[in-house]
């Protein structure tokens, strides 16, 4: 989690902090747990956040690959989200995100969940554009 300049462009291979949260009761599931759908949207969240500063403007997500779901979230955890660029295409970039939860009363970090995001840079009409060089 090298990147700490909030308005610099990632270079592949680093991770960024890219969004934190806190589990509520309303994002549980019957059993009581942080439903998965809503930890899938905060990673959405996270990583379109960093693929709208590389792509320095409007990004669709297209695809998710290996998302694993590693230990639950409880309500009251914060939970932090890293995004790193792992490739780039002519429109599109691929971002390994990772999720971390620290209970309300701790200090430790336990990784949750980890998948692979894909999202393509997108005109005002929704079309696929070139991705800006840097």
């Amino acid at each position: 989690m090298s990147n700490d300049a909030p308005d610099a462009i990632p270079e592949p291979g680093e991770f960024e902090l890219a969004i934190r949260s806190i589990a509520m009761p309303s994002d549980t599931n019957p059993a009581g747990d942080i439903f998965g759908g809503w930890l899938m949207s905060q990673m959405d969240l996270a990583a379109g956040n960093v693929a709208g500063r590389r792509a320095r403007g409007r990004c669709a997500t297209v695809a998710v690959d290996r998302i694993v779901f590693l230990t639950p979230v409880h309500v009251g955890d914060e939970v932090t989200v890293y995004a790193r660029l792992i490739s780039t295409g002519r429109t599109s970039m691929k971002f390994e995100v990772e999720a971390y939860r620290r209970s309300r009363d701790g200090d430790e970090r336990i990784k949750v969940t980890e998948a692979v995001f894909t999202f393509v840079a997108i005109d005002s009409g929704g079309r696929p554009r070139p991705l800006p060089h840097h």
